[in-house]
């Protein structure tokens, strides 16, 4: 069979054929020490051409949870597809995960300076890198994310509710939740929004943690998704979810009413009463017992797990409105 220029995929200045699998640099800015920083992307062709699928983690360095999903869909084989091409990023921000730290070395979330400039800071080259030597490239993103600051979010997917085109894709990954949330402005989802790409937000656990259940949930999600497309390897099976996905319009935070220390009463995932205990916050010397009630009923979808809280802090994320 004679390959056409379209089924020749040219990507970071490396040309790949229908059926070959290539591992590309996406090559920004070294060490201080001069070392050469190696962010690999991992290319798998099918000999039939189809759909791009794009599955990227580490924007933030210290969400592993997330490269972990990517790392197994690679270790497993589920990234060779049975028609089109499938791409993977698993650390983007491999400034942060060398350093365990959210940010770039500069000081600033890669997730708030798309869709960046060649001349600008660290940060904003990366975006730029991404967004114009990569996203061109691809039909559809799964971008995947943790909590932060000790809370930990139950598996969900995250897309505005205007994007519409999105749903069937959502439904297809299977995930517990879906969090209809506004595109953020200069974020990776909002940029390729405007770009046309198709992007599912994956968020699951929390920061510097890694947790069998959320992997899990990413890991068959991205496979459900693929059998959606017809693009699952036949080494591979793609069951269906337990439950049926539970589509959020609308939710609130629960914050800390007091100062102290702080457990929680229910789990990730469950529904709860208005008036329903979720938790206690107490002192570290047996005077004080404050009982966190629900304000509504709704699921829970996010736990802090911090032992000790301030005044103010999110202790629970709770649905309020159901779609």
């Amino acid at each position: 069979m004679t390959q056409t220029n379209k089924d020749i995929l040219t990507i970071l200045g490396t040309s790949i054929k229908l059926g070959e699998s290539k591992e590309v640099n996406f090559d920004v800015a070294n060490l201080h020490t001069s070392t050469s920083v190696n962010v690999p992307v991992i290319v798998e062709r099918a000999k039939k051409s189809g759909p791009t699928v794009l599955f990227t983690a580490g924007i933030h360095g210290d969400e592993v949870n997330g490269v972990e999903i990517v790392r197994q869909l690679i270790a497993k084989g589920i990234n060779k597809p049975k028609r089109g091409t499938i791409i993977c990023m698993p650390v983007i921000n491999v400034f942060g995960f060398i350093n365990l730290k959210r940010e770039f070395p500069d000081g600033r979330d890669l997730n708030r300076v798309f869709p960046g400039t060649p001349t600008g800071s660290l940060a904003s080259r990366v975006a730029y890198k991404l967004t114009h030597d990569i996203i061109p490239h691809v039909d559809i993103i799964i971008d995947f994310h943790t909590g932060g600051s000790g809370r930990f979010n139950a598996p969900q997917l995250r897309f505005s509710k205007e994007n519409t085109k999105l749903n069937d894709l959502a439904k297809a990954f299977g995930a517990p939740f879906v969090l209809y949330s506004k595109n953020l402005s200069k974020s990776f989802r909002t940029t390729c929004y405007k770009l046309g790409k198709s992007l599912l937000l994956f968020e699951g656990g929390k920061s510097f943690h890694i947790d069998d259940i959320v992997t899990n949930s990413g890991v068959n999600g991205c496979k459900r998704i693929l059998k959606h497309l017809g693009m699952l390897n036949i080494n591979f099976k793609a069951y269906a979810p337990k439950k049926n996905c539970v589509f959020i319009d609308e939710s609130r935070w629960k914050r800390a009413k007091y100062s102290g220390m702080f457990k929680a009463s229910v789990k990730i995932g469950d529904h709860v009463e208005k008036r329903d205990i979720l938790g206690n916050i107490t002192d570290p010397y047996g005077k004080f017992n404050y009982s966190v009630k629900a304000e509504n009923s709704g699921y829970i979808i996010n736990v802090n797990e911090s032992p000790i809280v301030y005044q103010g802090d999110a202790l629970f994320h709770i649905s309020t409105k159901l779609h």
